[in-house]
């Protein structure tokens, strides 16, 4: 396990502002994820709960943090899996609680096997129990036992917290911005008519490996109809020549994520109908970007992007209505602009993708408050499905699909596109693709 690219006065800093807020009589149990299985003995890659990286930086499986008032001070304490050489031949070397005193920032770290002793120890003290609760059955039917000791949720106060990025998360943040640009660039360059989805979600993920990243989600690559489809990640058909391609992937780093949306065409030239769709998502994005001011409702990036969309169709003869019609309701969106721009315009983005962050103080209906130090993405798109039976697709652009999407840090001085490196302008999208040299 390799420590994250983060200093443990980052992670201490933390712990100190979260243990803060909590009353002093507070036990804290925050566990890891446990390992899922995708058939019968063999597991899916493990990746730790994202709490538990925010707090320390653990990302081994098997693993609970505790916090608990001791001489008129916070201790913290990581539960780890002791050193055990038979497991460890076929798993790779464990930390162990040695490991994890000397190079972790926690006060004090002991054996999983010791959790139960201890945890019932703390709560005979304690009035109050913060624990996330359905990851570690083992530490609920713990908790469960605790009599007068109220259960309280950890989460909405470390979202806060996470929502905010300091200098040390940008950093990372930008880091992983950087790598997935630069497998998008990759990836354009490799196009070629005929060329498989897989085939491109191949260079892309490849690109992360060489990093030493790891993707942060299931690569999307959809040529052709395949764009229209939002979630799309078959990605095992060829790419016919005229066809567009879609491409929304991203890694992370040190736990970190970046999730970026480019659509280029295999052939490497715009038809005029694919060109007039992709001018106009673009054109919508960049009115997204700029409505990421500090200051700002969530909702107002949306309502930017859906005026930019709605006249367009309408300019583009698509839609034949006024643009307060073709929305809809100024908070439900509810317009038949929505046949064609079904998603959100964006989320927030941090050690998770679908980042936390929306429950953050500020009009319920609104969303919350756009603050300095958080990241979004802005992703419109428009989508033509020939295969929807539910609207009629106008023939001019049956097929297409096109979503832009970028990475954004909110400052007091204006948006900062992290993801800038990464070309989205027709003409240097055209440049790109196909070109090897």
């Amino acid at each position: 396990m390799s420590k994250p690219d983060l200093s443990d006065s980052e992670y201490t800093s933390r712990q100190s502002a979260f243990l803060g807020q909590l009353p002093e009589d507070s036990l804290v149990l925050i566990p890891t994820n446990p390992v899922v299985f995708r058939s019968n003995d063999t597991a899916f890659p493990f990746r730790a709960n994202s709490y538990m990286l925010y707090l320390c930086g653990w990302s081994d499986p098997e693993a609970v943090l505790m916090a608990h008032r001791e001489r008129g001070k916070w201790v913290t304490t990581l539960f780890v899996q002791p050193r055990d050489t038979k497991a460890e031949i076929w798993e790779g070397q464990r930390i162990g609680v040695e490991g994890t005193v000397s190079g972790w920032p926690v006060d004090q770290a002991h054996s999983l096997e010791d959790i139960a002793d201890s945890v019932t120890s703390h709560l005979d003290a304690c009035t109050s129990v913060y624990c996330i609760p359905g990851l570690n059955p083992e530490l609920d039917e713990l908790i469960g036992r605790a009599d007068g000791a109220e259960l309280a949720d950890p989460t909405p106060i470390l979202d806060d917290m996470r929502v905010l990025k300091s200098k040390e998360e940008i950093r990372l943040m930008q880091e992983s911005a950087d790598i997935a640009s630069a497998s998008q660039i990759a990836a354009m360059r490799a196009t070629f008519p005929g060329i498989g989805e897989w085939q491109i979600q191949s260079i892309i993920e490849a690109h992360f490996t060489t990093c030493k990243s790891r993707w942060s989600y299931q690569s999307i690559v959809g040529g052709g109809e395949n764009a229209t489809i939002l979630h799309y990640n078959s990605n095992d058909n060829e790419i016919s020549d005229g066809e567009l391609v879609l491409v929304d992937a991203g890694c992370e780093v040190s736990g970190y994520a970046s999730d970026i949306t480019r659509t280029w065409p295999v052939s490497g030239k715009f038809s005029d109908q694919q060109r007039e769709i992709y001018e106009l998502v673009l054109k919508a994005q960049l009115a997204g970007i700029e409505a990421c001011q500090a200051g700002s409702v969530w909702l107002s990036m949306h309502r930017a992007t859906s005026a930019v969309l709605a006249q367009g169709l309408i300019d583009l003869g698509v839609l034949d209505c006024s643009v307060e019609e073709a929305i809809g309701d100024d908070m439900e969106f509810n317009g038949p602009y929505r046949n064609f721009f079904m998603h959100g315009t964006g989320h927030f983005l941090g050690l998770d993708v679908h980042d936390v962050g929306g429950g953050r103080q500020g009009d319920k209906d609104e969303g919350p408050i756009l603050q300095p130090g958080m990241v979004v993405t802005v992703e419109p798109g428009l989508y033509f499905g020939s295969w929807r039976t539910d609207i009629e697709i106008p023939d001019r652009y049956a097929g297409i699909g096109v979503r832009i999407e970028d990475n954004v840090l909110i400052t007091d001085n204006g948006p900062v596109v992290l993801t800038s490196n990464c070309p989205k302008t027709i003409d240097e999208i055209e440049a790109l693709v196909g070109n090897n040299g």
